[in-house]
């Protein structure tokens, strides 16, 4: 069964998702040098999940951006 254009996301997966993939978490550990090789899996420590926020953008006043439209008047 296939899903209905009108359900389907466009940009993909775009939200920060707050569960990491077991591989994932190793990878983070790794990086902050929690975790070696050997050590168990279990009992392993949390990774906090960074959540980015987009900035948004700032509209443009009409005046600011057609100075042409106010010498025509």
């Amino acid at each position: 069964m296939t899903i209905d254009k009108s359900l389907k996301v466009k940009a993909g997966m775009v939200k920060s998702r707050n569960v990491l993939t077991r591989t994932e978490r190793l990878a983070k550990l790794k990086e902050l040098d929690r975790w070696t090789e050997g050590d168990s899996l279990l009992g392993s420590p949390k990774v906090r999940v960074i959540k980015i926020s987009l900035k948004k953008k700032k509209k443009v006043k009409e005046e600011e951006a057609d100075p042409k439209d106010k010498k025509k008047k």
